[in-house]
């Protein structure tokens, strides 16, 4: 299966359909979900061509798509290959105006193993252009707007940390912790994607404003549809610890997936030992 060549198609297709919808917002029909995050018609479309494109190349493949509440495909297990789409990860930035921070993502997961990934952000480079972040297979190097860069590594800087949790969410005592040792947190949620993105490698010198480093992004109760291309990145990155909360390092994608919302219990990702055992031991 040609993963590069699809990854390029999904870009060619995308791209015109976010300029289409974002050059309407004010029509654009927004409905607020269950879990009181955005749905816009445009997750749909997009949703659906990311669809498309993957049948194209993969007609047997199992999916698991964010606005479907079903496995799509067969056999009804989760095992061999499967394709995790998120449409728009970052809709409420998607719908408002002057939003960057948003982004379609497909991941493949083989036997469990995250092996592909593919983040496409409309907006966030120079002049609100396009910057897409890939990988396209195991043991490929992370490529930004197709030209391969380095993971970061272990590290006590950047400090910086992406905590983010749900509105309306109490703080957490590792919170309290962290700033007092000096670290500037991200509580509130744009694009979870970009943040594990900003934490395997360094996307300031393609992005405008430049979106700093984060030397930790955790989540609790992730959904996987925003949790499987980070294991993916952050493997392809090299040197940084991928796992949960309690310290305990994920190789694989150990959850259900063939259940209506699949979640980790926790996901964390980063280059900051410090930090790493601050949130760890009080998680």
């Amino acid at each position: 299966m040609d993963v590069e060549s699809l990854w390029r198609e999904l870009e060619n297709v995308l791209l015109p359909t976010f300029r289409g919808f974002r050059s309407r917002l004010g029509s654009l029909r927004v409905e607020e979900k269950a879990d009181r995050t955005l749905l816009s018609e445009a997750d749909l479309v997009v949703q659906e061509q990311v669809i498309r494109c993957i049948r194209a190349v993969d007609p047997d493949g199992l999916i698991v798509a964010e606005e479907s509440a079903q496995l799509l495909g067969s056999p009804s297990s989760a095992e061999g290959r499967v394709w995790i789409i998120d449409p728009i990860d970052g809709t409420s930035q998607f719908v408002a105006p002057d939003g960057r921070e948003f982004c379609s993502v497909v991941c493949l997961i083989e036997d469990r193993e995250s092996v592909a990934a593919f983040v496409l952000a409309p907006e966030i480079g120079p002049d609100r252009s396009p910057v897409t972040v890939r990988v396209t297979g195991p043991g490929e190097p992370i490529e930004i707007n197709g030209e391969p860069v380095a993971g970061r590594l272990m590290s006590a800087r950047p400090r910086q940390a992406s905590v983010t949790r749900s509105s309306g969410t109490q703080p957490r005592g590792y919170e309290e912790v962290l700033v007092s040792q000096g670290y500037q947190l991200k509580t509130r949620t744009t694009s979870q994607t970009l943040d594990m993105v900003r934490t395997c490698v360094d996307l300031a010198p393609f992005t405008e404003p430049a979106l700093e480093s984060f030397g930790l992004f955790y989540r609790e109760r992730q959904k996987v549809w925003d949790g499987a291309a980070g294991i993916c990145l952050a493997r392809a990155a090299g040197g940084l610890f991928v796992g949960d909360g309690t310290g305990k390092e994920r190789a694989t994608v150990d959850i259900a997936l063939d259940v209506a919302e699949p979640q980790f219990d926790s996901m964390l990702i980063a280059s900051d030992p410090d930090a790493t055992k601050i949130v760890t031991q009080r998680a």
